[in-house]
């Protein structure tokens, strides 16, 4: 499956980087990456023997080509490197909205798997959501990113839009619990550095007692709430009418409908 060829390190394609140099999934030197402004985590493999920005008919020699551009540039991306890609190249994309037909017909007819991945992917503890109708592409699919993670095999290409919403764009709703726990614990009367040591810490473990127990959250939760004690007036609040549920709910179907716009 290799040379593998990166088009885009931005953000997520770093994180990816950073986490095939932590768990050695790849040698640098298998590694061929596109990006005319680079990112850290690009240069760090160009240093390591990775080759950044070769010219374009060396393209040709990538097993796997991983389209990791923005999902606005993706067409662009395609226009302008499917001529000198192998024919039996297989195209791996993050971009999200962009289908596997489309993808598929402006790379040339090759094969395509696509995949949802998340940014703790830098440190081995991605989660990545996987469609291909392609066997051998759904198993190039699994060898890039079990390295990296979690992976989660979808059985309809539809259901991407979901994932993205759910755990594609997911990190960034728990960003901004953190955030907003923060500021209320500082509008409670915490010093600021205080209020952020408490949320953070607090999530955190929790999140790590999620993963180990095995627990269902709903149990988790409950073993918490204590009957007419504090946490219960506070999850009244949380879990009421116009609370977390609801608002998720709308979140995650205002994602799909963004994810849907995209690949439009």
């Amino acid at each position: 499956m290799t040379p593998i060829l990166m088009l885009g390190a931005g953000r997520m394609g770093g994180a990816i980087l950073d986490g095939w140099a932590r768990s050695q999934a790849f040698a640098a030197a298998e590694l061929m990456i596109v990006d005319p402004q680079p990112s850290d985590a690009a240069l760090a493999a160009e240093r390591a023997g990775a080759r950044l920005n070769p010219p374009d008919a060396d393209l040709a020699a990538a097993r796997t080509v991983l389209l990791c551009v923005k999902p606005q540039l993706w067409l662009d991306a395609a226009a302008q490197y499917a001529a000198w890609l192998a024919a039996d190249a297989v195209i791996v994309s993050i971009a999200a909205g962009a289908t596997s037909a489309d993808l598929s017909r402006e790379f040339g007819g090759r094969v395509v798997a696509r995949v949802m991945p998340t940014t703790a992917a830098a440190i081995g503890q991605g989660t990545a959501s996987l469609y291909a109708d392609d066997p051998a592409a759904l198993a190039r699919a699994h060898a890039l990113f079990e390295p990296l993670g979690v992976v989660v095999d979808l059985t309809d290409e539809t259901q991407m839009h979901a994932a993205t919403a759910v755990s594609g764009s997911g990190p960034a709703y728990l960003y901004a619990f953190v955030e907003a726990l923060e500021a209320a614990g500082a509008s409670a009367g915490l010093p600021a550095k205080d209020a952020n040591r408490l949320a953070r810490s607090t999530i955190v473990g929790a999140a790590a007692l999620l993963a180990q127990s095995g627990a269902e959250p709903s149990d988790l939760r409950r073993q918490v709430t204590s009957p007419g004690g504090t946490t219960e007036a506070a999850l009244n609040v949380l879990l009421g009418e116009h609370g977390l549920p609801r608002l998720l709910r709308e979140a995650v179907v205002r994602a799909m409908r963004r994810s849907k716009e995209l690949g439009a």
